[in-house]
């Protein structure tokens, strides 16, 4: 009787257990129903018959045709015969499903499907879906309900399982019945089907140390990396049609009509024009992704607060809202074709950089259209020699160094789909210059002078330039300060020593390290990172770990100094600039 008793209370406090991971997900699920209750009221209210936007009208800037305070909403009428799996399309078929009146099909251009997408270097890692992508603020709701619910389920059958099992299992302490395989994939698959905010967030989180992230969300962010589902033939005439001119495809010769690519915000076509037969690639925005980045960044971050999904202290809310206004801007593809340019400009002299140029009679608020170019993506090249990683390496954290400190001007996505390898012209190709941001003068000269204490090991300079920059206060703990120096000492390791760095026998000597700070330095800090460090951390770990996936030996510290000698560290006023950044 003894020996059951204790065996009854081992089940009920492991029951007890599993029951507040349940609770913690129904907490989460609450949280989002309660908080989408007013915008699925707010978007009923202001959906009506008639509001939906005829087929062919251009989008407007829902600042100027929405009510105060609200979004516009588009009406969806699903077709009875969509289907939601991918098929092989002829070009009959393609020419039937098309919009245009009958007696303008012979003068039509090629729409045709492309055959079976396997890239430039070899098949795809994930075959895309195609999926409807929910674009409006009911369905959106509905579908990170449907999310939290299905957690909430998996949840449920793990920790009954586990219960009954009589144990945590498999001895790992740090379980969790939310952070299983099945939930796992459920999170992925919803995101990818979402797409929009919380799968760019969730791909900005894939370019990280592992070891600061369980596995279990690593498997997640994996698959959310290589790509978001297709959206239907139905939706991207929409959005082509509601973004570009009524005569757009007149302009050109060709379109595949099945994507090359689907991202988190949009996915890419390629074509050809009509006028000269250059190749280029169409990125079209899936619809309601823009106007749906707030509710969809809030909806995602209630379920990830409630169901721990990532660990405390790491002022995720002032993350979110940077993130926020960094993807209202990444959704405008105006501001993206004037980056790409002036980028181009910029590059205009390096033999081994390139960036294509931007077709602007293709383009629109919505659609960008960009001439095409070939190469190998960085989580590709490992077959390569080791002379074209040791090359590509350092062409890598070159330009991330130019363009903090001579350009003040960054691409921030580290999305390694947006760095293309040509081997043959040993050239690196980029693309997607959505994230791109511009920094002000006296930022960067501070974070000059903070790398150049790091590679020094400077612990007064680190602690001064950590002040001057916003990381420190001046009241922290002397834990804190011993973290936040050896944790900047360890990144700039690769500034430190001389001759090539071998970022191959690296890992353990930075992200390890890092790693074991980043508990002290959530528990212990006093203030949120700057906003502009959240965007360029984002580019500089990117670089390091793509050098670090390389295997890459580069010469970083003669790099830097070249660099730090030559910087231009004139006392140049920089509040109009930032008046110019912010406009």
């Amino acid at each position: 009787p003894g020996r059951a008793a204790a065996a009854g209370q081992a089940t009920m406090s492991v029951s007890d257990v599993r029951l507040r991971d349940l609770a913690r997900v129904a907490r989460g699920v609450a949280m989002v129903a309660r908080h989408a209750s007013a915008d699925v009221e707010r978007a009923a209210q202001w959906v009506a018959p008639g509001r939906a936007r005829p087929r062919g009208q251009k989008e407007e800037d829902p600042e100027t045709t929405s009510p105060p305070g609200q979004e516009v909403v588009e009406q969806e009428v699903p077709k009875p015969n969509e289907t939601t799996t991918t098929t092989t399309t002829t070009s009959e078929e393609a020419g039937a499903g098309a919009s245009q009146p009958e007696k303008m099909e012979a003068e039509r251009p090629t729409f045709r499907a492309a055959p079976a997408v396997e890239g430039v270097n070899g098949p795809r890692k994930y075959e895309l879906r195609e999926r409807t992508v929910p674009s409006s603020q009911i369905s959106r709701v509905f579908g990170f309900g449907t999310l939290g619910l299905s957690l909430a389920a998996g949840t449920a059958w793990e920790s009954a399982r586990r219960a009954w099992a009589g144990g945590s299992g498999d001895g790992d302490k740090s379980y969790s019945a939310v952070l299983t395989p099945g939930n796992a994939e459920r999170l992925a698959v919803a995101l990818c089907r979402m797409r929009g905010a919380a799968l760019k967030i969730g791909q900005m989180l894939s370019i990280q140390d592992e070891n600061l992230i369980p596995p279990q969300i690593q498997q997640v962010l994996e698959r959310v990396r290589h790509g978001a589902d297709a959206m239907p033939r139905s939706q991207l005439e929409e959005q082509l049609s509601a973004n570009l001119d009524d005569g757009w495809m007149d302009r050109l010769e060709d379109f595949e009509w099945e994507p090359m690519a689907a991202a988190s915000i949009g996915q890419v076509h390629k074509a050809k024009l009509r006028e000269c037969g250059t190749p280029v690639c169409l990125k079209v925005q899936y619809p309601g992704v823009a106007d749906s980045i707030s509710s969809d960044v809030d909806n995602l971050m209630r379920l990830v607060r409630t169901t721990s999904l990532l660990p405390n202290g790491l002022y995720v809310e002032n993350a979110v809202e940077v993130a926020k206004k960094e993807l209202a801007l990444e959704c405008d593809y105006n501001y993206e074709a004037k980056a790409q340019l002036r980028y181009r400009d910029l590059v205009a002299g390096e033999d081994s950089l390139f960036v294509p140029d931007v077709h602007l009679p293709l383009c629109g608020r919505r659609v960008l259209c960009t001439h095409f170019v070939e190469g190998i993506p960085l989580d590709e090249v490992s077959s390569l020699s080791q002379d074209h990683r040791d090359h590509l390496g350092r062409l890598i954290l070159e330009v991330t160094l130019k363009e903090l400190f001579v350009w003040r001007f960054m691409q921030t996505d580290p999305n390694w789909s947006n760095f293309l390898y040509d081997p043959q012209k040993r050239r690196l190709n980029l693309i997607d210059f959505g994230a791109a941001k511009e920094y002000p003068k006296r930022f960067v000269d501070n974070y000059l002078a903070n790398v150049h204490a790091c590679a020094h090991r400077d612990r007064e300079g680190v602690i001064e330039q950590g002040k001057r920059l916003g990381f420190l206060t001046g009241d922290e703990t002397r834990v804190m300060l011993d973290a936040h120096c050896e944790a900047g000492f360890a990144v700039g390791i690769p500034f430190a020593q001389e001759g090539d760095f071998d970022f191959g026998q690296a890992k353990g000597r930075l992200t390890t390290k890092v790693s074991e700070k980043a508990p002290t330095l959530v528990k212990h800090r006093l203030t949120p990172p700057p906003e502009e460090a959240y965007s360029l951390h984002r580019k500089l770990s990117g670089a390091f770990l793509a050098c670090i996936k390389l295997k890459a030996k580069v010469p970083c510290r003669q790099m830097f100094l070249d660099l730090y000698d030559s910087y231009d560290w004139g006392a140049q006023e920089d509040a109009q600039e930032e008046v110019e950044v912010e406009s």
